[in-house]
């Protein structure tokens, strides 16, 4: 395998797919929307990996290294040279769909395509790769450079050789991998969003307050944070379209998405990006919004 990595998506997944790759000496082509936003995706990148040398943590040749293996490119034709292109775009099939359709017209005759999907199908995702031989599904976890884990989803019809290489790939970057079968959810989601789903669930029902809900897990469990704290972290409108891939995928009504979870995602209160969610965080600290 050459040491050039495609990724398709500059957002928070993609710049950390980005960053980890680089870190670890590959030539990585970011690509989004424009060549722009790819340019911002690796700015992101230059900024996460300064805060890291001003923590003693990096040096600056390293930081300057990993940014110059770092490439923004507007178009997909770029993807030509890839030997692994990873799809990170927003969790909604029809958009993935589409980057497969673009990619596999440039995509090299051994290169491999791969999907940062969190939860969608690796073999239903794999009917619109040009070869789903070489089609396998790559989950990083939020925020990349920190989490260890990644996720390898084979498809039906994904070769041994697609996920020996890719396995390899991440464990180049120090990352952990455990292998799931092609289910809804995979390992991670299908355990952590029901929980999640069921603190919405809590919530609206007048259980308890987003406080008492988050501090009761953090404490009662020993989970680093709670669950309404962690949803807004990852996206509401993201652990929607997981809940419902989930439900849709399994038919099992225990996986019905919340109706406040639901709601919270219609009025465009989505967490963190858009400073509310189950917290405000327009002021200097979080504060609950009920």
């Amino acid at each position: 395998m050459n040491g050039i990595i495609g990724v398709i998506g500059a957002g928070q997944m993609g710049a950390g797919i980005a960053q980890v790759s680089a870190q670890a000496g590959y030539r990585v082509l970011l690509s989004d929307v424009s060549v722009d936003a790819a340019a911002r995706g690796r700015d992101g990148v230059a900024k996460a990996l300064g805060r890291l040398v001003e923590k003693e943590k990096l040096s600056a040749a390293d930081r300057d290294a990993a940014i110059a293996l770092i490439d923004p490119v507007g178009s997909l034709e770029a993807m030509a040279e890839a030997a692994i292109v990873i799809e990170a775009a927003t969790e909604r099939e029809d958009i993935k769909r589409a980057i497969f359709a673009d990619v596999g017209k440039v995509l090299g005759p051994q290169a491999i395509l791969a999907s940062n999907t969190s939860s969608i199908p690796i073999t239903r995702l794999a009917q619109g790769s040009p070869d789903p031989q070489r089609f396998v599904g790559v989950h990083f976890f939020n925020p990349v450079p920190v989490m260890g884990l990644v996720e390898l989803i084979r498809g039906l019809a994904t070769s041994d050789a697609t996920v020996a290489a890719v396995e390899a790939f991440a464990r180049a970057l120090g990352k952990a991998v455990v292998h799931a079968n092609d289910a809804p959810g995979f390992i991670v989601n299908r355990i952590l969003l029901p929980m999640i789903n069921e603190a919405c669930f809590a919530l609206g029902e007048g259980v308890a307050n987003v406080r008492d809900i988050d501090t009761a897990v953090k404490l009662g469990l020993n989970h680093p944070m709670g669950p309404l704290t962690l949803a807004d972290f990852i996206g509401l409108d993201t652990c929607l379209e997981i809940a419902r891939v989930l439900h849709q995928g399994t038919g099992d009504p225990k996986f019905r998405p919340a109706p406040l979870l639901v709601k919270y995602v219609e009025a465009g209160w989505l967490g963190r990006k858009t400073k509310r969610g189950f917290y405000d965080y327009s002021g200097p600290e979080p504060v609950p919004t009920r």
